[in-house]
């Protein structure tokens, strides 16, 4: 089979990325506009004038009670995963693993504020995107450098990364003129200045707006999807700045749909006054950009293999398409659906209870109302109107004859409308696990309630919240992790030296795998914060006793991990670096064996001994020294004769030769 032409693949995507977003818009779209409106506390549509208005927050009050759960629980410490080693040789490779890529999250990006968006999304929207990339910026700076010889400047001019931007040549001594007439040129020294060009590279974790993300219908998580995209826009400053010709991007930029998609505009309705997203200056005009990620028989040997494809525009242009082997999307939701890559989310629990409660708030408002300032009866032709229209205390309303005037009665409500309301608030508490216990203490909770049982219902009510972080970890954020490692083991080729754990360590991720088991640090299956520190408290207890008993270097407890146990209690009680309570043993320099005690009769007669012998050596090398220049000055000596003599003969045997040469000629 032969290769896929180019207008052949270009339809292939363009049909992928068209089926995914009407599979989107149909099912999914208004969904996530509905859940906006409802966080948001947006008016229904079927409001009525002069009556009450009033919107419950019941989608708002119940996500931002779980968030704080859910960061308590991933970001407690600064160790979000762990890394487990295959094999024993393993073992140090994947702990180095674990702290660099929790670093990375925590330093290289946001690590907070990306886990806070991601959850959050999540909850609300059914589903929370991020992606992660391997990002390579190059920073240009100019140096100068003046003075130079050959060698020097060859050695600057050899580095790959710099570019020679000036450069002046000048003479810096004599020329030389040797014996056998050989002339030496003078020397040259160089003055350049150069562009050094330096690219680093690092992990990007960002998050995605659910309306940006699209996969394929049929998939059942990201990594059996066979179509995954992110439709976004950028200027063609930001994609000529990538790299890409100028008069090929302007000719697809323009305005987009994206921009004026039910979705965004719902997010954005509160701070858009002006519906003109256009920019006069053309290199700030919006472009529409799709990074697909489809399988696909592209070279035609019929093996589907995953492709990455960038297009732009409505019509999808294609400006790259090259072979990858990761997807790097990793998606959450917090209630999973069997064989969906999207399940449900919190936020759709609770959207019916929050139109039910405002319903009946709205009709007891109005009761109240109706109820404070009642209509009334009046005959006409026997009351003053104008008396009766003006309401203040005290007034009088003239009448022509007793009981022309009455009130209307409005019945009462308000014991109909509270028992629903509480029924109501039981079903919120059922859906989702948020209940009074689990906000803090209630006094009416409390009433003939012993603390067994009060800790029973709290229990129960964060089952639910621990239910959804345990998905979190299991899904997005172990894939997220793995991803992260993926690309430090086939990108960061550079050995790096890094703080970590409050020391300054070298790290080089090429001797890694990416195959590392990953394990997700939530802190869940052990009971409440405080059940926890319980537990912890006994153990530490049963530790020292232990080491008291049997000393340090026993079979059953040794140094590191009485230090786990205690840097996990401080962990717990809030503190996220332990390191700065509790040092790691195996950090710690070797401990030089200790001396036995000895007498101080003895340690003084030794201390006496050592002076006499340190006197004797220095009394000793003081007359080496001596020695040593005598000497040194007699070879002197016997030198300056020696030449003396050497001079002496010199002079000799040129007077015996000016002697011979004055003989007359026989």
């Amino acid at each position: 089979m032969a290769k896929i032409s180019d207008i052949e693949f270009q339809a292939i995507v363009r049909n992928e990325i068209e089926q995914a977003l009407g599979y989107y818009d149909t099912e999914f779209s208004q969904d996530r506009i509905d859940a906006m409106d409802y966080y948001l506390g947006e008016p229904f549509g079927n409001e009525q004038a002069d009556r009450s208005q009033v919107v419950s927050t019941e989608v708002s009050d119940t996500i931002e009670h779980i968030m704080p759960n859910l960061m308590r629980i991933f970001a407690s410490s600064d160790e979000y995963v762990k890394f487990m080693p295959k094999g024993p040789e393993d073992v140090a490779a994947a702990e180095q693993a674990s702290d660099y890529c929790n670093w990375i999250i925590n330093n290289d990006n946001r690590g907070f504020e990306i886990m806070h968006n991601w959850f959050k999304d999540a909850l609300l929207q059914k589903m929370g995107v991020v992606k992660y990339y391997w990002d390579e910026t190059a920073e240009m700076q100019t140096e100068e450098y003046s003075g130079l010889n050959e060698q020097e400047l060859t050695i600057i001019v050899s580095d790959p990364n710099v570019e020679i931007v000036s450069q002046a040549e000048r003479e810096v001594g004599e020329e030389m003129e040797m014996p056998d007439g050989m002339v030496i040129p003078a020397p040259i020294a160089y003055d350049i200045k150069v562009r050094r060009t330096n690219v680093f590279g690092r992990v990007v974790v960002e998050n995605v707006p659910p309306e940006e993300f699209l996969i394929g219908k049929r998939a059942k998580s990201i990594e059996d999807a066979d179509f995954v995209a992110h439709r976004t826009t950028m200027t063609v400053s930001d994609l000529v700045e990538m790299g890409y010709d100028r008069d090929e991007v302007e000719e697809y930029a323009g305005f987009t749909d994206i921009e004026i998609s039910e979705e965004r505009t719902s997010r954005f309705e509160d701070l858009e006054t002006n519906s003109d997203f256009d920019s006069l200056d053309p290199t700030m005009r919006e472009v529409l950009v799709v990074e697909s990620y489809i399988r696909t028989d592209y070279d035609g040997d019929g093996i589907a293999e995953f492709r990455r494809v960038l297009t732009i525009g409505e019509g999808h242009h294609i400006l790259e398409n090259e072979e990858f082997d990761h997807i790097p999307f990793s998606i959450l939701s917090p209630i999973l659906m069997p064989h969906r890559a999207i399940g449900r989310s919190v936020a759709e629990l609770v959207m019916d209870v929050q139109l039910i409660k405002s319903t009946l708030m709205r009709q007891l408002l109005d009761n109240i109302y109706n109820t404070n300032n009642a209509r009334v009866i009046a005959v006409e032709g026997q009351v003053n109107l104008d008396d009766l229209l003006t309401n203040r205390p005290g007034g009088i309303v003239r009448t022509r004859a007793p009981g022309m005037v009455q009130p209307l009665q409005v019945p009462e409500v308000s014991r109909s409308v509270f028992p629903a309301l509480e029924y109501m608030d039981r079903v919120k508490e059922q859906r989702t696990g948020v209940s009074r216990q689990s906000m803090g203490l209630d006094a009416d909770a409390l009433q003939s309630t012993t603390a067994t049982a009060v800790a029973a219902m709290t229990s129960a009510s964060q089952g639910k919240i621990e239910m959804i972080a345990r998905v979190f970890a299991e899904t997005g954020v172990r894939r997220l992790f793995q991803g992260i490692l993926h690309l430090v083991t086939k990108y960061d080729n550079k050995p790096k030296m890094i703080r970590l754990n409050n020391q300054f360590t070298p790290i080089d991720p090429r001797e890694w795998s990416h195959t590392f088991d990953v394990q997700i640090n939530v802190g869940l299956g052990n009971g409440t914060k405080d059940e926890q520190l319980r537990s912890l408290f006994i153990i530490l207890q049963k530790q020292e006793q232990i080491m008291q008993m049997m000393g340090p270097n026993n079979p059953l407890v040794n140094p590191l991990q009485y230090r786990n146990t205690l840097a996990k209690i401080a962990e717990l009680s809030g503190f996220k670096n332990v390191n700065d309570f509790f040092g790691d043993p195996r950090q710690a320099p070797p401990q030089q064996p200790q001396q036995p005690q000895q007498d101080p009769q003895l340690a003084l007669e030794l201390q006496k001994l050592q002076a006499e012998l340190e006197m004797d050596r220095q009394k000793m090398q003081m007359e080496f020294e001596l020695k040593k220049q005598k000497m040194m000055a007699d070879l002197q000596l016997r030198r300056e004769e020696l030449e003396f003599e050497k001079q002496l003969r010199t002079e000799k045997v040129l007077a015996g030769l000016e002697t011979s040469t004055n003989l007359p000629r026989v």
